[in-house]
């Protein structure tokens, strides 16, 4: 997997991501450029290519003159995230993703949650969109500093994360307003696919259902949307408690 982008690269370079070299435009050569000194310094092998090359390698079209080519990106154990928590000395805090398909919506929703302090993210293994360049690129960056676990079974994530005294929570339609709702303490959010929110299973599978209220017309938010407003909603009230 490549990371595109400058502030992509300085990320995951920074955060000791496994970099098997760092292209870069020739034309940054002959100048004074961070990412240049930030690689020798962490002895990462630097090549310098025509831009048009760099264009013919993104996948993005978004690299800004570099690209990092890593090996593919390593996904944690469902552990590690509330190792996290621990380590940070708070409760858990926790977003599991029920088939979210689009790159950039994914993308968002990591940058949403590293912002806010999420401990992790849980995506699921089959008829999800996985980490890729686009998804790497549209988190400018956060991806470098949040755990997202990867699983073949959400539903044995959800027991995994109340068996260790999380609460979790569905944002759905039909639900408590989750301005009323207390959400302070462990805490896991349920976040639905684009086209059909939380599928039924996973709903009943929740300690609950909170929604967000709609005084529009339109009758559901973007996925990231509404992520991120849950999101923040639990931060709001961690800060006020």
């Amino acid at each position: 997997m490549n990371i595109e982008g400058r502030n992509q690269v300085i990320e995951a370079i920074k955060n000791s991501k496994t970099i098997n070299k760092l292209l870069i435009d020739r034309n940054f050569a002959s100048r004074k450029d961070d990412v240049i000194s930030l690689a020798k310094q962490n002895k990462i092998r630097v090549e310098f290519m025509p831009k048009k090359a760099l264009d013919e390698l993104s996948k993005t079209g978004h690299h800004q003159g570099y690209i990092a080519e890593t090996a593919e990106f390593e996904y944690c154990e469902l552990s590690d995230i509330l190792q996290v928590s621990k380590d940070r000395g708070h409760d858990p805090f926790v977003v599991l993703l029920d088939s979210i398909e689009d790159p950039h919506n994914l993308g968002a929703i990591i940058r949403t949650c590293e912002c806010a302090g999420v401990d992790g993210i849980v995506i699921p293994k089959l008829r999800a969109c996985q980490v890729n360049e686009t998804v790497v690129r549209t988190s400018a960056g956060a991806i470098s500093n949040v755990k997202i676990a990867r699983v073949t079974n959400l539903k044995e994530a959800i027991d995994f994360f109340k068996e260790n005294g999380l609460w979790i929570y569905a944002s759905e339609t039909g639900g408590e307003d989750i301005y009323k709702q207390n959400l302070t303490g462990p805490i896991g959010i349920v976040v639905g696919s684009e086209g059909n929110g939380v599928k039924p299973s996973i709903r009943a599978y929740c300690d609950g259902i909170i929604t967000l209220p709609l005084k529009g017309s339109v009758n559901s938010l973007n996925a990231s949307v509404a992520s991120a407003l849950c999101v923040y909603e639990v931060l709001r009230q961690r800060e006020h408690s």
